[in-house]
């Protein structure tokens, strides 16, 4: 006849605080590696025959809240050279200015889009 021995194996079943525990502890050892082992890739580099360039670190709101406001400054230019001529190039310069004013349109419904889901983005985190 076996005896069982006194201290029975453990079971492989453990508490839901030493789970998240060890899952805390495990994640932070990721990160760590991550930082050391997987660097961030640095931006390209900037085309040399490149006279201006856009700043990689500014986001994307910012660009488009700027485009906006360079794509109303190029209308109302536009609008008041239109005063200024006469037929067919008073057509053109219409022309520019509304074509300006339907971009800005089009930057203004982007902007919207990303307001929309940073706002939204908290929501689904809570």
């Amino acid at each position: 006849m076996v005896k069982p021995s006194p201290n029975p194996p453990q079971s492989g079943h453990k508490s839901r605080v030493e789970t998240l525990e060890e899952k805390k502890l495990e994640d932070a050892a990721t990160r760590a590696l991550d930082y050391y082992l997987k660097p961030r890739p640095s931006p390209p580099e900037p085309d040399k025959n490149q006279l201006f360039i856009v700043s990689p670190h500014i986001d994307t709101e910012t660009l488009l809240a700027n485009a906006s406001e360079d794509l109303l400054s190029i209308s109302t230019i536009a609008a008041d050279l239109a005063d200024d001529v006469d037929d067919s190039r008073r057509c053109v310069a219409l022309a520019i200015s509304r074509m300006a004013d339907g971009v800005q349109l089009l930057v203004e419904r982007a902007l919207d889009h990303l307001e929309t889901k940073e706002m939204a983005a908290p929501e689904t985190k809570g």
